[in-house]
């Protein structure tokens, strides 16, 4: 099977069946991953090394194996195309934005809270509709690039193994990724090969949301604020896009009970539930625009 046609057909198959309601691979990677912490940071006294430990024998044994499998004949162009739908979180990302935005349209606050507290790690309480507003927005362009663009981006760079790998260091990134007092050493391998494995896919991601959008604020924005944020690539996505959408994002949040002074990502004014459905709207033009770009590109190294 060519590389556009599984690109297609892996995008096609999360649209009409989403993400696996039951036995999700990443579920059980999630499962193995806890066991894994709890025997090498036991009460957060695991050392870098420890956590590289840890890494090499969460991740390697299923690359090796998803691998192999591709390339056995007859099963093998059905093995690509299933772990990459694996990957892919884009009709997830919006079975989780849209609820969001109908509850702030709707005005149930109490609602819109609840829902976004399972898109972001903020504290979402004492949100309001703004503030709601501006987490969700967020999510979606950062989760549309750790999700779906990344997840793209390394299976056409590496096929099986490249989109595997990716897809579950980006799941230790975020279990054991953590700036505190638990994970500050043990993690630390996890969200540096994260940051690594997302360099060059933020930017596209970044100049994508710039190309579909408002274009000169958006590279104005990536260009001054993406590197005043905490992540490095994080920063650039989240900059292009809030620019591109014409939106102010960034600003205090309160995470794992301590305020964060973030600072200000984007121009224009502040979210509501039409920015939501307008990032969300932005990444699928995105994917759409990408798919395009794969088919085009395989007619060429077909």
């Amino acid at each position: 099977m060519s590389l556009a046609l599984t690109c297609v057909a892996a995008v096609a198959l999360d649209a009409l069946l989403g993400e696996p309601r039951r036995w999700h691979p990443l579920v059980g990677f999630g499962n193995l991953a806890q066991r894994l912490e709890r025997r090498f940071n036991s009460a957060g006294h695991g050392w870098r090394s420890h956590g590289v430990t840890a890494w090499l024998m969460a991740v390697v044994p299923p690359v090796l194996v998803l691998t192999l499998l591709s390339w056995l004949p007859v099963i093998g162009g059905v093995v690509e195309v299933l772990v990459l739908y694996w990957a892919l979180g884009l009709r997830s990302l919006g079975e989780h934005l849209q609820p969001v935005a109908r509850a702030l349209r709707e005005g149930d606050l109490a609602k819109a809270r609840e829902r976004v507290s399972r898109l972001v790690s903020r504290h979402t309480d004492a949100l309001d509709a703004t503030g709601v507003a501006k987490a969700a927005t967020e999510s979606a362009l950062e989760n549309g690039s750790d999700a779906v663009f990344a997840a793209l981006f390394w299976f056409v760079l590496g096929g099986v193994p490249g989109v595997v790998l990716y897809r579950l260091a980006n799941t230790l990134d975020a279990m054991w990724g953590y700036r505190n007092e638990r994970f500050e050493r043990f993690g630390w391998a996890a969200a540096r090969i994260d940051d690594l494995l997302n360099l060059i896919p933020a930017r596209l991601v970044a100049l994508t949301y710039a190309v579909l959008g408002k274009t000169a604020l958006a590279l104005r924005c990536w260009r001054r604020q993406g590197s005043l944020w905490d992540s490095p690539n994080a920063g650039p996505v989240m900059a292009a896009g809030a620019g591109a959408l014409g939106v102010a994002l960034g600003g205090p949040a309160i995470y794992h009970g301590e305020l964060h002074e973030r600072p200000q990502l984007g121009e224009g004014p502040e979210p509501d539930a039409g920015a939501i459905e307008r990032a969300w709207a932005l990444v699928q033009r995105g994917v759409w625009l990408w798919l395009l770009l794969i088919c085009i590109g395989g007619q060429f190294y077909a």
